[in-house]
């Protein structure tokens, strides 16, 4: 054989060599799956099983880490919360978020709460999951909390099948968009008496009210000062926060809320989700329990999104 014949014969036992390793070590950092899916390679019907399994069982976890964080304890299950019952050295408050989710003011809701490492919980309207489920979603991914404010946020007297609509539509789109099962349940208006409540009682979710009003719901809408004020000066162990990203312009709630929560943490407040209130206030032994606030029954009389 020629030198030249023999050295192409080299050159190309190196290259397959060489091709060869190149494939094992791409194997290695990548795993079968990934190299098969790069070099169009058609896993066998076992194998698709077995990632179609797996894939599954990673979106059952997600879900299930994401529903856990919105589970009450069951001693609290269709009962009506006002505020979480604790003693007065347990210093954590609870903020909560009603009427969205909307495109602009829930987005700068959740920067702010992101900011601040803090969880908050929000109360949405059914069509405006709808309207926005990319919002929705984002709430949800953030690891916020989730409730059910019902779907049209109606004020008017319901019968069952009635209000059992407003509320299990509601709950459906929310599982549809987010994944999350809630059992939060907030009467629009605070009203008890309409049907909602009774029904969302009945069928095991917690109502929650709320001890502390930002203002930010009354027409006219305070200044952000005042805002600021009216949740400082009445912050006490337990409370619960009723702010709004929803249901009008709530650029003035966005400007508050960063003083809302710079003033808390200087009294040594934390910030918890009603879930996270709830779970604390069943593990307290000795409790104290807290004088009820005077509450007025409208978030919003004027701003209804239906009369």
């Amino acid at each position: 054989m020629s030198n030249d014949k023999l050295s192409v014969s080299l050159r190309l036992v190196v290259i397959t060599l060489v091709t060869c390793a190149t494939t094992l070590g791409i194997t290695l950092v990548l795993g079968t799956t990934k190299l098969n899916s790069l070099l169009g390679i058609q896993p066998l019907r076992s194998e698709k099983a077995s990632q179609d399994k797996e894939t599954i069982g990673s979106a059952q976890a997600i879900f299930s880490t994401v529903n856990q964080r919105n589970q009450v304890p069951k001693k609290f299950q269709g009962t009506v919360v006002y505020q979480g019952k604790l003693k007065p050295t347990e210093k954590v408050i609870a903020l909560t978020f009603d009427d969205g989710p909307s495109p602009k003011n829930t987005a700068q809701i959740l920067e702010i709460l992101q900011k601040n490492n803090i969880k908050g919980t929000f109360f949405m309207i059914g069509q405006m999951v709808k309207y926005f489920p990319q919002v929705a979603k984002q709430v949800a991914a953030d690891g916020e909390v989730i409730g059910n404010h019902t779907w049209h946020h109606s004020y008017r007297h319901m019968d069952i099948v009635t209000a059992a609509h407003e509320i299990n539509t509601t709950a459906d789109i929310i599982y549809q968009t987010t994944g999350v099962k809630t059992t939060l349940f907030r009467p629009p208006g605070g009203f008890l008496n309409n049907g909602l409540a009774d029904y969302a009682k009945s069928q095991k979710y917690t109502v929650i009210m709320w001890s502390e009003v930002s203002g930010d719901a009354e027409r006219p809408s305070p200044q952000v000062s005042k805002m600021v004020k009216n949740v400082l000066k009445n912050a006490k162990p337990g409370a619960i926060v009723l702010m709004h990203d929803g249901g009008g312009n709530r650029s003035r709630t966005v400007q508050a809320l960063p003083q809302i929560i710079d003033g808390l943490k200087a009294q040594g407040y934390k910030f918890v989700t009603i879930p996270e209130l709830l779970e604390i206030q069943a593990q307290e032994k000795n409790l104290v329990t807290p004088v009820s606030p005077v509450l007025t029954n409208h978030e919003h009389p004027n701003n209804q999104l239906h009369r």
